[in-house]
């Protein structure tokens, strides 16, 4: 065993006692981040607007400052990319994570801020392979490198002396050199901007690596091996990577995945898989007990402050919030949090689902919103409607009713969009309508944008035309007639999908 090895896994043990302290004593880790957070705040011009100097407890919070959107926040953000400082974080803010699923604009930047960095993304990449040392003791996972996929950076669109990118791409850029000489590829091809060039020079640079392990989303993950495995000839990447040891995997719902990782791509009982919960927001939560499928330990002392919604009053525009001490099993919540990196009080978009308390484990059970993030591409309703709209003005088309959802990755095969559609009145050409349904969403949406590029991960959306009076049927089938219920536009599964098609078959 190497010397790197064992000294690595010595320091990440030390982390294990804080760890272990959090998970039992969850309410007075989150009440001193709470405390840390309000000082902070008081600096800034949203501390001085929303008067937190006069805040001692959770409950001051809540009256005095709303729960916010992003579309609430853009304005003080656009003010921080300007070069604005103390208007939303007392530090100076250079960096900014972009992704998409904002309603007012193609993507939406995050604040990123020394404190974010240190405190919540670093923290988080340490705790996560110290959980995986304290299960796993006689890891050689550190005697090769760990392959990690980071998206790209550039000049931030609005100001200068600061950049915006993937959070992946942020994360990579500032690690510290130790963590660099453990990594695999080098900054310069995994930070490169055009995606095809990159996931070839990254399939030439790791086919000659010994590769341990992995960290990214599946679906990029699935598109680098293939191309490695063309490469090389051979048919599991075992065989080219012998040493692997772990897949750490998040961003997207991994259980459709799991069974092409466990039988064909990793074939081996040896290889272990393990899930986070990290966003440009934060890193929220990591599974610590790989038997338990989906579950994560929620991190208190990542300077965030969580805030849960339960679920009845997510769309309230004044909801009530709950502390962890007041969450309970089995009940959806609508997530909130306020940062280290100035965000207060912002919804996030995710809904939580508590699996135990004391330690707080928890699962991603949904978005706020109907969406389709099978492969990172975070569509959104609001997506949706603009491009359909767009493609039945372009070709005199009448939508009746519609849904969406994903066509999963398969032996070798693409994913894509597939949508069912009733038209009241058919477009003048299929064709261009399907066309323009493509590229709207790829202009409105840069990471469905993304992963459409060369059709690397998502193919063109397959479009199923079905009879009128289809939905009605269907609804009705299912004992949802009534101004009440409503055809769901998007899904994240293959549900709905499947159900209405195989009652079309049977007409």
């Amino acid at each position: 065993m190497t010397f790197l090895n064992t000294t690595l896994k010595w320091l990440l043990q030390r982390r294990i006692p804080r760890i272990e302290a959090m998970m039992k004593h969850p309410g007075a880790v989150q009440q001193k981040v709470f405390e840390q957070l309000i000082s902070a705040g008081r600096r800034t011009e949203w501390g001085r607007q929303y008067h937190y100097q006069s805040i001692r407890t959770f409950r001051d919070f809540q009256e005095q400052v709303p729960v916010s959107s992003y579309e609430d926040l853009f304005p003080y953000i656009e003010r921080v990319m300007k070069g604005e400082t103390n208007v939303l974080w007392p530090s100076p803010v250079r960096w900014f994570s972009k992704s998409s699923g904002t309603t007012n604009a193609r993507s939406k930047f995050i604040p990123v801020t020394t404190e974010s960095l240190d405190d919540s993304h670093f923290k988080g990449g340490k705790d996560m392979m110290a959980l995986y040392v304290a299960n796993y003791p006689d890891t050689r996972t550190f005697e090769g490198k760990g392959l990690s996929i980071g998206g790209s950076l550039h000049a931030n669109p609005y100001g200068k002396n600061s950049a915006a990118g993937d959070v992946s791409a942020v994360v990579m850029k500032n690690l510290p050199t130790w963590a660099q000489v453990i990594r695999t590829p080098s900054l310069d091809v995994a930070l490169m901007d055009e995606w095809e060039s990159k996931m070839e020079r990254m399939a030439d640079v790791t086919a000659e690596e010994n590769v341990t392990s992995m960290l990214g989303a599946p679906t990029w993950g699935l598109v680098l091996i293939d191309k490695i495995l063309a490469r090389t000839g051979k048919s599991n990447i075992l065989e080219v990577w012998p040493n692997f040891e772990i897949l750490i995997h998040g961003a997207v719902n991994f259980q459709p995945y799991r069974e092409l990782f466990q039988h064909q791509v990793f074939p081996s009982e040896r290889v272990r898989y393990q899930e986070v919960y990290n966003a440009s927001e934060g890193f929220f939560a990591i599974q610590d007990d790989l038997s338990r499928i989906g579950e994560m330990l929620l991190m208190l002392d990542y300077g965030i402050f969580y805030e849960f919604i339960p679920a009845h009053e997510s769309d309230q525009s004044n909801p009530k919030t709950l502390t962890i001490d007041e969450v309970e099993l089995d009940k959806n919540y609508a997530l909130v949090v306020s940062t280290s990196g100035g965000l207060w009080r912002y919804r996030i978009g995710d809904t939580v689902r508590f699996t135990s308390l004391y330690p707080h484990r928890l699962k991603v059970s949904g978005r706020t919103k109907h969406f389709i993030n099978a492969f990172g591409e975070e569509v959104i309703v609001e997506n949706a409607e603009i491009a359909i709209t767009r493609a039945s003005e372009a070709t005199g088309a009448v939508i009746a009713d519609y849904t969406a959802g994903p066509v999963y990755m398969s032996n070798g095969s693409n994913g894509c969009h597939e949508w069912v559609i009733e038209f009241a009145q058919e477009p003048d050409s299929q064709q261009r309508f399907n066309q323009m349904l493509d590229d709207t969403l790829r202009e409105i949406n840069s990471d469905y944008d993304a992963k459409r590029y060369n059709d690397m991960v998502l193919k063109r959306p397959r479009i199923h035309v079905v009879p009128r009076g289809t939905f009605y049927a269907w609804m009705k089938q299912r004992g949802k007639l009534g101004g009440q219920h409503k055809v769901p536009r998007l899904a994240n599964s293959r549900e709905y999908l499947d159900d209405i098609l195989g009652k079309v078959l049977e007409l």
